[in-house]
């Protein structure tokens, strides 16, 4: 397979703490990838390292042919990653249509001179933007709520426009932090049902930070091992779950 995503020797240091230690992993184009580790184990920050958050102490970070160890937060959009947070990240006050429309922003070349006049090029992208927005709400099932301000809907409905703003960046790679965190088991269900889904229908290869188990050993190819910043293991579901090392670090002793 074709790897989209690779880390390489990646270390991130916060003065004395080494944060993440000398990580190297590759995720393979079309493949659901999860990122999993006791708290403080240093998930975040490497995901953060990938979003361009902040510069590598140590390593790179290749995303096909580009550096993202070089790259601007505000760049990712433009290269095809798209991302959620586990803090939620969407604007309460506007409908759901509004929400969804901010993740196309960046598709939209018109300009200063030309955006003020709705024919050409700016009516054009208007039309294809609602467009994609309403497929986006038909994909994700909420054809009945595009027009309600989104801090009227319930915490696992939040987290569902998250998703679909970042699918409207139309990403290869879609980073997806702490998805179902909060989540009731139907809500959870739902979710893990929409990424298999993304990457069955889009194509999108998917990574992943999650705490939930049961999502991550159901719906994942495979799954890298994080324990106070250094990678004790990467492979399949079932071979992680067998893994000493992971056993003892993470899933408990037996």
């Amino acid at each position: 397979m074709t790897v989209l995503l690779s880390v390489e020797n990646l270390t991130q240091r916060f003065g004395g703490l080494v944060a993440v230690d000398d990580v190297s992993l590759a995720v393979d184009e079309g493949s659901i990838f999860s990122l999993i580790g006791p708290n403080g184990a240093g998930k975040t920050t490497l995901f953060n390292l990938i979003s361009a958050i902040f510069p590598p102490s140590e390593g790179r970070i290749m995303f096909g042919e580009r550096a993202l160890h070089k790259a601007s937060t505000h760049q990712l959009a433009e290269f095809g990653i798209g991302r959620t947070f586990q803090n939620l990240a969407v604007f309460h006050h506007a409908t759901v249509v509004q929400n969804l429309l901010v993740g196309l922003h960046h598709r939209l070349k018109a300009n200063i001179l030309t955006a003020p006049f709705f024919w050409g090029r700016p009516r054009d992208e208007e039309i294809r933007a609602r467009r994609s927005v309403e497929e986006i709400i038909d994909f994700l099932e909420f054809e009945h709520l595009r027009d309600v301000p989104v801090g009227q809907l319930s915490y696992g409905l939040q987290k569902r426009v998250e998703l679909g703003r970042a699918l409207a960046i139309a990403p290869k790679l879609l980073l997806l932090d702490e998805m179902v965190s909060g989540m009731n088991s139907e809500e959870t269900e739902d979710i893990a049902r929409f990424i298999l889904d993304i990457r069955e229908e889009f194509g999108i290869t998917i990574m992943m930070v999650e705490h939930d188990m049961g999502v991550v050993m159901d719906i994942s190819d495979r799954v890298a091992v994080l324990d106070h910043g250094q990678l004790i293991c990467v492979g399949s579901p079932a071979d992680v779950s067998q893994n000493p090392d992971v056993i003892k670090a993470y899933l408990g002793k037996k």
